[in-house]
C-alpha cells in the first residue's frame, strides 16, 4: 500500500493531508488518486465510508492549484455535484481542509438558504463550487453562474442522485461546462442508467472498484430482531439503554415516522433530534452539529441523509423500519464503522417487512444473523377490489378513464419531485 506522499501530490497538498489527520491512503485513493493526477476520467465504485471525498477531493484540489489566475467573477473552475445538502457541506468541509495554504476558495450552494446571498458570493468567482443540482439550476437560470469555465466536474454519490430523479438535471446542467474537462464519477451502486450516464459524459474512464456493490464493511456486525411492528419502539428503547454515552444512528422509513420516533424517545428521556425532508436546513445543520459534537446521543433520520453522514464515532446504526430500496440499507449501515472502527448494524424486522429482508439478503448475498424472535410468514397484501371504488384497486383495462391508465406516472413524477425539494 502507498502512503500519501507516494502519490503524486504536492507538498503543500501533502501538509493539508497530513493537518488533516490522514495517515494512510484507503484502497480507494490508492487506486484514483495517481489515476486522476494523470488527467483520466474516473469511473469509482465504493461502498460509502470508503474514502471518497479524498479520492476525488485531492487530485481535483491538485490540478487546480497548478492553474493561473483567479476565477473571473461568475465563474466556477470546478464543479461537484451532490444529490443532498449535507453531503454537500460535508464535501465542502473536507475540501477546505485540502485547500488550506493555498489561495484556492470553496463555495456551496443549496436549497433552503437565501438564494440572493448565494448570487452575492457567486458574482466574484469561485474555483470549487459544491452544489445541490436543483439549486444550481434556479442560479443557472437567473444568470448569476457562469460554468462553461469550468474544466473539471465530479458526480458524487451518482445513484442517488438517479434515485432522487437528478438525471434530468444533470442533463441540463452538463452541457454548459467547459471543455475540455475531466470528469469524475463516484457511486456506490452501479445500475444500468449509470452506465449510460458514463458513456455520455465521460471519456474514455478508468474503472476503480474496491468492494462489489451490496457489499457492508467488513467492521459491520450486522444482527436481526424479528418482532411485532408494535414491539419496536420498546425494543429500541432497550437496546439503547445498553450503550447511553454512544451515538446512535437510527433510521425510519417516512419523515412523519421519524419525527413521532424522536418525539418518543425524548419523551422518556433519551438525547434525541430527528433530521427528514420536513425539517429546514437550519434545523438539520444543528441536529447534525449536535450529534457530532456529543450533546444528542441519537439521530432519527429518513433516507435523505444516509448518504449525507460522515460522523466517524457513530457507533449503532439501527434500521427502525427496513428500507424499500434493498441498496439503501447498505448505504445506511455504511455510516458506522467509519474509517476503520468497528460497527454496529442492528434490524428490526416485521411480517410485513420480511419481503424486503429478503431482497436485501439477496443483494447482500449474507444471510443476516438473528438477535432474537423467530422468522415470521410474509404478509400477503390484499388482493385490490375489482371496479369503481374510491380509486384504490386495480388500474382500468382498456379503454374509458385514461385518467386511470396514467396515474402511476405522474404519481411517481409527484413523490420524486417531492424528494428531489426534500434532498436540495
Amino acid at each position: 500500500m502507498l502512503d500519501f506522499d507516494m502519490l503524486g501530490l504536492s507538498p503543500t497538498l501533502q501538509a493539508a493531508v497530513k493537518a488533516a489527520g490522514y495517515d494512510t491512503p484507503t484502497p480507494i485513493q490508492n487506486q484514483a488518486i495517481p489515476l486522476a493526477l494523470e488527467g483520466h476520467d474516473i469511473m469509482g465504485l465504493a461502498q460509502t465510508g470508503t474514502g471518497k471525498t479524498a479520492a476525488f477531493g485531492l487530485p481535483l484540489v491538485e490540478h487546480l492549484m497548478k492553474m493561473e489566475g483567479r476565477p473571473q467573477p461568475k465563474c466556477v473552475k470546478a464543479l461537484v455535484l451532490a444529490p443532498t445538502r449535507e453531503l454537500v457541506n460535508q464535501i465542502a468541509e473536507a475540501l477546505n481542509l485540502y485547500v488550506k495554504g493555498s489561495k484556492l476558495r470553496v463555495g456551496t450552494v443549496v436549497g433552503g438558504q437565501s438564494i440572493n446571498t448565494q448570487i452575492r458570493f457567486l458574482s466574484r468567482g469561485i474555483d470549487i463550487l459544491v452544489a445541490t443540482p436543483g439549486r444550481l439550476i434556479d442560479l443557472m437560470d437567473r444568470g448569476a453562474v457562469r460554468l462553461d469555465t469550468a474544466r473539471f466536474l465530479v458526480l458524487d454519490e451518482a445513484d442517488q442522485m438517479l434515485d432522487l430523479g437528478f438525471i434530468h438535471a444533470l442533463r441540463k446542467i452538463a452541457p454548459k461546462l467547459g471543455r475540455p474537462r475531466q470528469t469524475m464519477l463516484f457511486s456506490a451502486t452501479m445500475p444500468k442508467q449509470m452506465e449510460e450516464i458514463a458513456s455520455t459524459y465521460l471519456r474514455n474512464p478508468r474503472r476503480v472498484q474496491v468492494s462489489p456493490p451490496g457489499k457492508a464493511a467488513d467492521k459491520i456486525t450486522q444482527s436481526i430482531h424479528f418482532l411485532d411492528k408494535g414491539e419496536k419502539v420498546s425494543k429500541l428503547k432497550e437496546l439503547l439503554l445498553r450503550h447511553p454515552e454512544s451515538l446512535s444512528l437510527v433510521f425510519a422509513r417516512t419523515t412523519h415516522g421519524a419525527e413521532r420516533l424522536m418525539k418518543q424517545l425524548v419523551a422518556d428521556g433519551f438525547d434525541a433530534a430527528s433530521i427528514h425532508g420536513n425539517k429546514s436546513q437550519g434545523q438539520r445543520d444543528r441536529a447534525i452539529k449536535g450529534f457530532r459534537e456529543g450533546s444528542i446521543k441519537i439521530l432519527v433520520a429518513t433516507d435523505v441523509a444516509a448518504r449525507g453522514i460522515d460522523i466517524p464515532d457513530v457507533r449503532v446504526v439501527y434500521n427502525f423500519d427496513l428500507p424499500d430500496v434493498p441498496d439503501n440499507y447498505v448505504h445506511r449501515i455504511g455510516r458506522t464503522a467509519r474509517a476503520g472502527r468497528d460497527g454496529e448494524a442492528v434490524a428490526f424486522c416485521s411480517a410485513e417487512e420480511v419481503g424486503q429482508l429478503k431482497d436485501i439478503e439477496k443483494v447482500m448475498k449474507v444471510s443476516i444473523p438473528v438477535a432474537s424472535g423467530d422468522r415470521p410468514e410474509p404478509v400477503k397484501a390484499d388482493k385490490p377490489k375489482r371496479g369503481g371504488g374510491g380509486g384504490r384497486g386495480r388500474r382500468p383495462q382498456g379503454g374509458g378513464g385514461g385518467q386511470g391508465m396514467s396515474q402511476g406516472k405522474p404519481r411517481q413524477q409527484r413523490r420524486n419531485k417531492q424528494r428531489r425539494r426534500s434532498a436540495a
